[in-house]
């Protein structure tokens, strides 16, 4: 009996839904966790996973509103699924038919592996293999989906375990899956697609090997047996030697692939797919622009495109608010012109100015708690500790990597932490758990010669200290004007939970640890 996909009830007040987008195609099949659809109501939007592995079956299209409880698809579960789901045999396929004994022997069918199907063109080692998801993993709180930017890997292709299959994109950064086993990959989505957090994209079939890999290993008798001589094959007629140019390689090569009739190591060197001459789809990015002359137009990247919704869906969800003061930066720039050659001897690195505006940070979240918090619906979360971020340019855009514990830290430890993260985000190298925790922002655009500038927040986090650019500027001092190196800080923050006078405390005490950084240092 199929399995039978409904509109979920929505509250007391709904009676519809209509049905979004439909993220399997009708005929697809499918594993127990992938999203089918996307339904929507007046209040809300709703994904809809499947409790099963089988064949879909497409009963209401997209963008038609139905009833509640209205069934919208049916899967097929295993092997349940009818003949017309059935791949079809290939009629101008002249091989003879493996003995019974050898058909079972070889090729494993969906009712052999349970609910999880093995690819054409393997074969199980085991009755019953192992499926493993490839699930797309959590990447932050603020992260809702991720996009397929490269399968590293075939679909139906052999893995070893600890290689990498695919790398995912978001609106932070580049991370890599790897092969938890050995085993055959198949992706079930595409290079491009955007997908939710938590999304099956494939799925790693332990226990089962290329069926080529089972023809090499075959004894040499079978093989002879299984051969096919210039004498037991007719005459082919004068029309089958006139060459056929297909109009779509890709098409001609699928629909060779689809001819099941063939199993074991006949089907294996028949039907094995040719890679080499299927040119693969362009990727999204790639597209060619359209250029008139007087402008230029391309598609947004994938973590383009992710950026501008996150930081439209911070303008839209805080209230953001930037206050301003500005710090003499003479104490400082004087300790580290004194301390900056044994520092240098004794740790390895440099003494910056990010490590000491990090400490400088630290305390004033000590002294104003509010600003090491966030609003998570209407309940207010408290950070008991500081992992504060730091904002690096890339070629792809700003990451944030967190400095963990910087409470904990001394100067040191801080600067060869921000190094690392640097020279790994330009790499690409970053790691999702590398992005995710952070309780406050430090973003220091001077290094770009920015002046002054209204930081962005990084949510949920309700606080980003903007840092600019050193300039020498008249100020008064005891009564006269003093040439001094200044700086102008910013600190935007999420008024909801952070009111006008703790965010002036706030800059007030990093101005003062900056100001006196014998003080910040000694932790006084």
């Amino acid at each position: 009996m199929a399995h039978e996909v409904k509109i979920p009830a929505a509250g007391e007040s709904i009676n519809s839904a209509t049905i979004g987008q439909w993220h399997k195609a009708d005929g697809e099949t499918i594993v127990k966790g992938d999203l089918l659809a996307t339904i929507e109501t007046d209040k809300v939007s709703t994904e809809l996973e499947s409790e099963v592995t089988g064949t879909i079956r497409i009963v209401v299209p997209e963008g038609e509103e139905v009833a509640i409880g209205t069934i919208i698809a049916e899967i097929a579960e295993g092997a349940e699924m009818s003949s017309a789901d059935a791949p079809v045999a290939s009629e101008s396929a002249e091989v003879e038919e493996p003995e019974p004994e050898r058909q079972l022997e070889v090729a494993a069918g969906p009712a052999a592996a349970g609910d999880a199907e093995v690819p054409f063109g393997f074969t199980t080692l085991d009755d019953e293999p192992e499926i493993i998801a490839i699930k797309v993993p959590a990447a932050g709180e603020s992260i809702a989906s991720a996009t397929i930017a490269q399968w590293h890997k075939r679909d139906g292709e052999g893995v070893r375990e600890g290689e990498t299959l695919v790398t995912l994109e978001t609106d932070k950064v580049s991370a890599e899956l790897d092969a938890e086993a050995d085993g055959v990959l198949s992706i079930l989505s595409p290079e491009g697609m955007e997908v939710s957090i938590g999304a099956v994209i494939g799925t790693l079939t332990v226990g089962a090997v290329p069926a080529a890999e089972v023809a090499a290993s075959a004894p040499e008798a079978q093989e002879a047996e299984l051969a096919i001589t210039p004498d037991t094959v007719p005459p082919a007629p004068i029309e089958a030697a006139l060459p056929v140019i297909p109009s779509d390689p890709a098409s001609s090569a699928a629909a060779e692939l689809r001819s099941t009739s063939l199993v074991g190591e006949e089907a294996s060197s028949r039907l094995k797919p040719d890679f080499n001459v299927i040119p693969e789809p362009p990727r999204r990015e790639e597209f060619e622009p359209f250029s008139d002359g007087r402008i230029t137009r391309r598609r947004l990247s994938s973590l383009r495109r992710k950026i501008a919704a996150q930081l439209v869906n911070a303008q839209q969800t805080a209230a953001i608010l930037t206050t301003f003061n500005e710090v003499d930066m003479s104490a400082v720039i004087e300790l580290r012109k004194t301390v900056q050659e044994s520092f240098m001897e004794k740790y390895g690195t440099k003494l910056g100015f990010m490590s000491l505006f990090v400490k400088a940070v630290v305390h004033a979240l000590q002294e104003v708690p509010s600003l090491n918090g966030r609003i998570d619906g209407d309940e207010i979360i408290e950070n008991h500790f500081y992992d504060i971020g730091i904002a690096v340019g890339t070629e792809k855009g700003l990451v944030v990597p967190v400095v963990r514990d910087a409470d904990k830290k001394g100067c040191p430890e801080i600067e060869k932490d921000i190094l690392n993260y640097s020279e790994r985000a330009r790499e690409g190298k970053i790691q999702l758990e590398d992005l995710q925790g952070g309780v406050f922002t430090v973003s220091n655009g001077g290094i770009y010669g920015s002046l002054l500038s209204t930081p962005i927040l990084n949510p949920p986090q309700s606080g980003i200290l903007g840092m600019h650019t050193i300039q020498e500027r008249p100020v008064a001092i005891d009564g006269k004007v003093e040439v001094r190196p200044m700086m102008y800080l910013a600190l935007s923050y999420d008024h909801r939970l952070v009111d006008g006078k703790e965010a002036v405390t706030f800059l007030i005490r990093i101005k003062d640890c900056l100001e006196s950084p014998a003080s910040l240092l000694l932790e006084l």
